[in-house]
């Protein structure tokens, strides 16, 4: 039996989708901003790709949608136990209709991406690999699996900056380099969190390799550099002086978990001051523009 559309929304995990291409348009909208200060008269105000920035909230969509479906794809045997509930344990998608249906996502983002401009394209394709990678390797290897949904999340940002080329992608490295950063703290804290579960499915993570207390060290080093970076866009022209009092607000939430986490010992509520940091920090982006 086919599944409903309802289904195939779903497996995409559509609000993340959502989610991850409007945090490229922003990236497209902050990258637009920079330029059209250091260059006016090639970047006005008037001239913005409003299209453009549409197909890459509708690559970033498919693509993401690809990455959760081919994922759900090879986590079948886990979530037939923990989230039988799901499109394809519960038997609404099978796994052949799950497999060609990221397939066809993943071709469509990425042929929409070359549409745009190689950049685009090249990341497109890139990130679709490495989805597919992640979701069959990546996933069960510390240390690289947090990595590269540091990189995979950051990316995004580059991805909407990716418009205008190489001068989009210049201005907007700082900002891809602190999402990634943060990201990877947060992944590495909540694979603490998990640790008894993870053992018990047997999964390889970072903690289980080399103790909660190394692996906390880790998130905590890498969050601590988020945080000494942060003032960076500012300092670089890249946002206003608005961004400072939004980033001051999500620094002060990194220090917060950063503190659950060493001196409480409670990655479960250090996970979740990660989370709230991060979306002061995206409002911050915004507020930089």
């Amino acid at each position: 039996m086919s599944a409903g559309v309802r289904t195939y929304l779903e497996i995409m995990r559509y609000e993340n989708c959502f989610m991850a291409s409007f945090a490229a348009v922003i990236g497209t909208l902050i990258a637009f901003n920079i330029l059209t200060s250091n260059a006016p008269s090639s970047y006005s105000p008037e001239k913005f790709p409003f299209f453009l920035s549409g197909l890459i909230f509708l690559v970033v969509f498919l693509i993401s949608g690809a990455g959760n479906t081919i994922n759900d794809y090879f986590d079948v045997r886990i979530d037939s136990i923990n989230r039988p509930d799901r499109p394809i344990p519960s038997g609404r998608m099978n796994l052949k209709e799950a497999l060609y249906f990221s397939y066809v996502l993943f071709a469509l983002g990425t042929l929409l991406a070359f549409s745009i401009n190689p950049i685009c394209g090249v990341i497109a394709l890139f990130n679709s690999l490495m989805l597919i990678f992640y979701a069959k390797t990546l996933k069960g290897t510390p240390l690289l699996g947090n990595l590269s949904i540091g990189y995979l999340t950051g990316s995004t940002f580059l991805f909407g900056a990716s418009v205008f080329g190489l001068e989009g992608l210049k201005a907007l490295f700082v900002l891809f380099l602190l999402a990634a950063l943060t990201i990877t703290a947060r992944e590495i804290v909540k694979d603490i969190e998990d640790m008894e579960g993870d053992k018990m499915e047997g999964a390889d993570t970072l903690p289980l390799r080399v103790g909660a207390k190394k692996a906390s060290y880790l998130a905590v080093l890498i969050g601590l550099l988020a945080v000494v970076f942060s003032p960076l866009p500012y300092l670089l022209s890249v946002l206003g002086l608005h961004y400072l009092y939004f980033v001051l607000l999500a620094d002060l939430g990194f220090l917060a978990a950063i503190y659950q986490l060493l001196a409480r010992n409670n990655p479960a509520k250090s996970s979740k001051m990660f989370k709230i940091a991060m979306f002061f920090a995206l409002i911050a982006f915004i507020a930089g523009v």
